[in-house]
């Protein structure tokens, strides 16, 4: 049994020691650590409870033992312990209460424009999906890339999502929570990334067999690396035609690609001029709907 048991010890130490940090645990933007800070939190008072009602039981165990008893002993008819009800029943009340209070106003921070970001002009990214790759277009600065994601640091992010397809859930741990993206409606999620690095995205809700694989990789770096970024792929980059983008909608896997142009001048998010109808970040979409309307235009001119 002792052997037996420091195996145990020795697997579990050997399988941990090869575990990375949890990436909801490790934020790297002002709305993923509001939501850490939240589920930290939780984790503390399920702690605390868990620690508590064992303390009792070893308490109850040991002191009303039956050991300690005469042998003829009956116990009283008790009707009951106003104190003892009222305990069980409202400190679970304040602990549902405290945490829904918790809850609510996280929901309402991380909804909203990014704290410290307020006066600042975001970088607008329509984030689309399809089976199973995701499409990221930059209407202002007229390029479109697949599969990957580049964003400048101390900006805020404004992420116009919806679907080519089915239901899916756009996801970057470590800068914010999930989101769903539908293909009649455009939701909006608020992101902001504090320091430059590489993180991990990806489709967070089934969406068919090759959901597995339906990742993208985010580069977060430097205002100024970012727009040297952008004029690189305007200079290199082939543009994106109607006839490309309606053949990387078909289902299937496809690597990283860059183009000029997006595919929202011939295709549309839902809007309900569109068919479709907004959810949430009404202001800020109506703002972004007329951006992406001049982009449009600038591009129409420079066909004619």
């Amino acid at each position: 049994m002792k052997r037996l048991f420091l195996f145990f010890i020795f697997t579990i130490a050997t399988v941990l020691t090869g575990c990375e940090p949890l990436k909801v645990l490790d934020p790297r933007g002002p709305q993923a650590e509001r939501q850490a800070d939240d589920i930290m939190l939780s984790i503390w008072i399920m702690l605390f409870i868990v620690i508590a009602v064992f303390a009792i039981l070893v308490f109850m165990l040991i002191k009303y033992r039956a050991s300690k008893l005469d042998k003829d002993y009956v116990p009283p008819h008790i009707e009951g312990s106003h104190l003892v009800e009222t305990l069980c029943v409202g400190i679970p009340v304040l602990i549902i209460i405290f945490l829904s209070i918790v809850s609510v106003r996280s929901n309402y921070i991380v909804e909203a424009t990014p704290k410290g970001y307020e006066d600042t002009k975001p970088l607008v990214v329509y984030a689309s999906s399809s089976n199973w790759k995701w499409h990221f277009s930059y209407p202002e600065e007229g390029i479109e890339t697949v599969n990957y994601l580049y964003i400048p640091t101390n900006r805020a992010l404004e992420f116009k999502l919806y679907s080519h397809g089915p239901i899916t859930s756009f996801w970057i741990p470590q800068l914010g929570g999930q989101k769903y993206a539908m293909s009649d409606m455009v939701t909006t999620l608020h992101l902001a990334a504090d320091t430059p690095g590489e993180f991990m995205g990806r489709n967070a809700n089934f969406s068919g067999e090759g959901f597995a694989e339906n990742t993208f990789n985010v580069t977060a770096m430097s205002q100024a690396k970012f727009d040297e970024w952008v004029k690189e792929v305007k200079e290199t980059a082939d543009p994106l035609t109607e006839d490309k983008f309606n053949e990387l909608l078909k289902p299937g896997h496809l690597g990283q690609l860059t183009f000029t142009g997006t595919h929202l001048e011939f295709l549309p998010p839902p809007t309900p001029e569109n068919g479709g109808h907004d959810h949430g970040g009404h202001k800020s979409m109506d703002d972004s709907d007329s951006e992406l309307h001049e982009t449009e235009h600038h591009h129409t001119g420079e066909e004619n």
